[in-house]
């Protein structure tokens, strides 16, 4: 019996426009590919991210191309048998594509999401001087989309960002625009082609973990899904290139099953919390020679996994309303502090496997647990999954529906299930996938356009007959998938989703809090009034690295639109009302002016700091133990950017992160301090209006997300903003114990002053002290900033170490938002946006510099020395 091969089909693609006559084949840029990316490599497209150029591109989602190549069907004899059966696997078709193999349609498709296998055994060329010859015409999806629209009369289309046609389009939602990124229309073979050849092969392989309480014992249920007349397959299971455990089985009907115990497993988990180690589990199909006595090896597959205990934990509080929403990984409760991602590039062929590591590496440098791949996006390329199984992030999964009233007529039914199941199997051997969801912010377009939804009603079918036919998408097909194929793993209908209660109903389920930015444009210092049981969105715009905006102007840093209200800086922020929100945040806290541009993006970057810190600050004090769990973890929108723009990502298109990525970086740290100032008006009595007294106080607490209890020293000090003296210092707890795994509080007392009336020019630090040594910091600062006089320093230092590796920060008075900077592109700081207070030094490590770096100090209040 034969051996499986496969051969790329990525040589000598062409492509044109096919409702051209005027149009040539060209070569392609690269394989897998887009049509934009064909037309910038062939000088037909100027770059869409560059200026305003997206306006000139909205032609090439309209029009209709073709791309082809040829291939030679390769001549395999192997013990004078002929290879059985060749098929041609499409791992992904962007999106209404219909292929020809020498003339004869082979396949129609209709979802970007989906992977096809086509059987060609018949219609190959067989012979080295006859190619085959493979066509690939791909509609436009924008127009399919309006006609689909026309088609279907009795459904309520509408949506939020983009245009509702997207809505019967099983395509990535976010390449009709989104209040981030640009509207363009893709289409291409935006992932590999390959030619198979065999008699039998692996077709799928997965496993399903079921561990004990005292995660002692494991046992791996394998299953191997066989095509092929294959009647032997060898399981195995190895770590580290060790076998473990293995077992030869018979096929059975193109199925075989068994079962492994592993004693004393090694678990994976998430980064901080233990190791990440990934066993590796491959079915090999056997064929034995025709006496017996000889067995070889068919086709072999193998995938890791790694063995855990993830549970999603909602019980009742011991003392407020509702459940929690929390995850628990091998018994260990996590407050899942992350972020937000959506595709990282609008031309997703381009992104790398290295990129995505790239990306990961920064999320899990930042103290991150969590990340939220967005349900208007793609499932990821397996290289990101990879990542954060490696690394030990824990990925939240939407299925890809987002913002509006999804349709649910029998066809598109039929090719979500296909698109639900295909990317359940490609996926969920992930041991960093830890939950399933079935949109984005459906149920609150639901809610918002009052759409029927009477969640006691338990008849799927009569869902259908509703003007929220969706729901039937949601609560059924996918739950259903589920069920069926991840039974181990959770499944949520929606982000956010609360069980039938209302979406901002913060005792349940997840929330999107959009109250700062959003809705009633709330004060950030609030975030505390705005909490609840796990919160999947929040966030806060800021502009990206000045080299980010450099890169999108046409004549860089010569451009006469280098200013931040220029039309070409606006045009690179999607969100309505950016110009209005990003002003309202900046007049309510800073003192600021539009330019220099440096420090107006400077005054964004500390006010978006300032805002995503107050939000994981304050929610993660919420994670107070046992029956306590009022917050369960904060993903901010959004980690990334798909083009270069002003957007709420805290990470820029060219991974350069933004300053709220340090200040989120040392809110997630294994221990945190907190304060938190307010202000109360005591009147003498209860008529006088001009008898009152101000009284300014401070909660302090402190987080400990490690798994022991913590003894610390609590040092309270003072400082007065105008002299830079110290006014206060005291051991305020001696020998204090941080609880394991929650937050503590510790404290409350007047603001410390050197005379009345100075709270407002008092800046208060708590430190905690471990044997002498500071292991945590918090500096608070009375707010809002743009009453404070802060004094430019005469003595700011930034000392670069001797090696290059390190660059210590001092000051005589108290300054808020230092940041470190250099034009060199290598270099790169651990961390960055701190505050200084006299007497101290704040060291940062750096790499990549050198002894021409030249280091710029930014702060708030002057602006570069």
């Amino acid at each position: 019996m034969a051996t499986y091969h496969i051969i790329p089909i990525d040589k000598g693609w062409t492509f044109k426009q096919a409702d051209n006559d005027e149009s040539e084949f060209l070569p392609v840029a690269q394989f897998p590919t887009n049509v934009h990316l064909d037309l910038m490599a062939n000088k037909l497209l100027e770059d869409p991210f560059m200026g305003k150029n997206e306006l000139g591109a909205q032609w090439v989602g309209e029009a209709v191309w073709v791309y082809k190549t040829t291939f030679v069907t390769p001549s395999f004899v192997e013990g004078g048998e002929s290879l059985a059966q060749a098929v041609i696997s499409f791992e992904g078709l962007d999106t209404f594509a219909t292929v020809l193999l020498n003339g004869q349609e082979i396949l129609k498709t209709e979802s970007m999401f989906i992977s096809e296998r086509v059987d060609v055994t018949n219609l190959l060329r067989n012979g080295s001087d006859n190619g085959n010859e493979i066509q690939i015409t791909f509609d436009s999806a924008y127009l399919k989309g309006k006609k689909l629209v026309d088609e279907h009369p009795e459904h309520k289309w509408g949506c939020w960002n983009g245009d509702p046609s997207r809505l019967a389009v099983r395509k990535a939602q976010y390449h009709w625009g989104w209040d981030w990124g640009p509207m363009l229309m893709t289409c291409g073979p935006w992932r590999p082609i390959n030619l198979e050849i065999y008699t039998s092969r692996v077709a799928d392989l997965h496993f399903s973990t079921k561990i004990d309480q005292a995660l002692t014992m494991a046992e791996v249920v394998v299953g191997v899904d066989v095509e092929g007349p294959a009647s032997l397959v060898k399981i195995s299971i190895s770590l580290d290139k060790k076998l473990v455990t293995e077992e030869t089985i018979p096929v059975s009907n193109g199925h075989a099953k068994t079962s492994f115990r592993l004693n004393d497993p090694q678990l994976w988990y998430p980064i901080r919390y233990g190791q990440q180690p990934l066993y590796t589990a491959t079915a090999t199909l056997l064929a034995t020679s025709t006496d017996n006595t000889k067995t070889h090896t068919i086709h072999s597959v193998s995938k890791k996994f790694g063995v855990r205990k993830v549970e999603l934990i909602q019980r009742p509080l011991l003392d407020q309303p509702g459940t929690t929403f929390f995850f628990q990984v091998n018994n260990i409760s996590i407050w899942c502090g992350g972020s937000d991602w959506i595709p990282a590039d609008n031309f997703l062929p381009r992104i790398t496997r290295e990129k995505y590591y790239d990306w990961v590496k920064l999320v899990a440098e930042g103290n991150q647990f969590m990340i939220r791949v967005w349900g208007g996006g793609i499932y990821e390329d397996q290289a990101f999954y990879d990542a954060c199984d490696e690394l030990g992030i824990l990925v939240w999964q939407d299925f890809m529906f987002g913002c509006g009233n999804y349709p649910a007529y029998a066809e598109i039914l039929d090719l979500i299930q296909r698109e639900a199941e295909d990317n359940v199997k490609r996926l969920r051997h992930h041991p960093c996938l830890v939950i399933w969801a079935g949109n984005n912010e459906d149920y609150q377009y639901q809610e918002d356009e009052k759409l029927t939804y009477d969640y006691e009603n338990k008849n799927p079918d009569s869902w259908l007959q509703t003007d929220f036919p969706a729901r039937y998408i949601y609560e059924k097909v996918l739950a259903d998938v589920c069920s069926s194929l991840i039974p181990e793993t959770a499944y949520h209908y929606g982000s956010p989703w609360g069980g039938g209660v209302a979406t901002t109903d913060r005792t349940v389920g997840d929330i999107h809090q959009w109250n700062v930015w959003h809705g009633t444009q709330a004060r950030y210092q609030d975030f505390d009034k705005l909490v609840g049981r796990f919160v999947s969105e929040f966030g806060m715009e800021a502009f990206p690295n000045i080299k980010t905006i450099d890169s999108f102007l046409p004549l860089g840093k010569a451009d006469p639109d280098r200013y931040p209200q220029s039309s070409t800086i606006d045009f690179h922020n999607k969100a309505a009302g950016h110009e209005r929100r990003i002003a309202l945040y900046l007049v309510e806290n800073f003192r600021y002016a539009p330019e220099p541009i440096e420090q107006f993006i400077y005054c964004t970057q500390l006010m978006q700091a300032e805002c995503l810190a107050s939000a994981y600050r304050l929610w993660k004090r919420q994670w107070k133990g046992p029956g306590r769990e009022y917050c369960g973890g904060a993903l901010v929108w959004q980690t990334n950017d798909c083009w270069p723009v002003t957007s709420w990502a805290i990470v820029d298109f060219y991974l350069r992160p933004k300053h709220a990525y340090f200040t989120i970086k040392r809110e997630m740290a294994p221990i945190s301090s907190g304060i938190k100032r307010t202000e109360t008006y005591i009147p003498r009595d209860k008529y006088t209006s001009a008898y009152v007294t101000k009284k300014t106080t401070i909660e302090i607490w402190g987080s400990n997300l490690t798994l022991d209890d913590t003894v610390v020293n609590v040092i309270v000090k003072a400082w007065d903003i105008i002299t830079g003296q110290e006014t206060y210092s005291v051991t305020l707890k001696s020998e204090f114990v941080l609880g394991a795994n929650q937050s503590t509080e510790i404290g409350e007392m007047e603001v410390p002053v050197l005379h009345e009336g100075y709270e407002n020019r008092t800046v208060i630090g708590v430190y905690f002290l471990q044997e002498g040594r500071q292991i945590a910091r918090y500096i608070n600062w009375p707010e809002p900033l743009k009453y404070v006089h802060l004094q430019a320093p005469k003595h700011l230092t930034a000392e670069v170490s001797q090696d290059g590796k390190l660059v210590e920060l001092s000051s005589e008075v108290p300054v808020k938002g230092v940041v470190v900077e250099c034009d060199d592109e290598e270099v790169s700081f651990s961390d960055n946006m701190v505050d200084l207070v006299p007497g101290e030094i704040i060291p940062i490590q750096m790499k990549g510099a050198h002894k021409e770096c030249q280091i710029n100090v930014r702060y708030l209040g002057l602006g570069m020395i």
